[in-house]
């Protein structure tokens, strides 16, 4: 009787001890989780040779860039799901861009002019060269800067831009010319990485044939 007894004992305190067990694990778990900290991207180190002389092409001024759409100061990476819903915009929850995609593009914008030209701020609207000389002005809006999901494994990076040259005279501003520029590149991984990666060489290509269009005007 007092084995049974004490047996007895035994499972009881065996079944209170894993009873506060689970309780004590319940309790951790409805703790408050930390915050999964984002990754952050942008558009890389860019080129890592010394920049060559800035070439004869008159000075230009770079407006700022604007974005239709969404804030100026919107960082996150987005996203659309064409095969479901294509005007619907996502964020990656745990993932970001450093700055604004407007401020990355006019990083872009004025590395890439300033590789053939003096590249001024929209501050030098109104200020004379020498020679007494007034800048064109180019400004830019940002339409469309996403990745793009054709299927759940395929995706692509699109970026629109809408850009516009300007004569500064004495006397206002004249308009000169206007384009759109559309730039789509493949994403290596169906994911913020590979879309971050893709959105930053769409977005070099793009400033690159911004660069050789305003080459083209007379």
């Amino acid at each position: 009787m007092k084995s049974i007894a004490a047996r007895a004992l035994c499972t009881r305190e065996k079944w209170f001890f894993g009873l506060i067990l689970a309780g004590g694990l319940a309790a951790c778990s409805s703790l408050p989780q930390p915050p999964v900290r984002a990754r952050v991207y942008d558009f890389g180190p860019g080129r890592t040779a010394a920049a060559a002389a800035q070439g004869t092409l008159p000075a230009i001024i770079l407006g700022e860039v604007r974005v239709s759409g969404q804030p100026e100061a919107e960082t996150a990476l987005n996203y659309r799901l064409a095969y479901a819903n294509a005007q619907q915009l996502h964020p990656y929850r745990d993932a970001r861009w450093s700055q604004s995609p407007s401020a990355l593009l006019a990083q872009a914008l004025r590395a890439r002019l300033g590789e053939e030209r003096p590249v001024l701020p929209a501050t030098a609207l109104g200020q004379s060269l020498a020679g007494d000389a007034l800048p064109d002005v180019l400004r830019v809006e940002l339409e469309e800067f996403s990745q793009v999901f054709s299927t759940p494994e395929a995706s692509h990076a699109l970026v629109r831009l809408r850009a516009s040259l300007s004569r500064v005279t004495r006397t206002g501003e004249q308009w000169r010319a206007q384009r759109l520029f559309i730039v789509q590149r493949p994403a290596a991984t169906p994911d913020a990485a590979g879309g971050a990666q893709a959105l930053a060489d769409a977005a070099a290509q793009a400033a690159d044939d911004v660069a050789r269009w305003l080459e083209s005007l007379p």
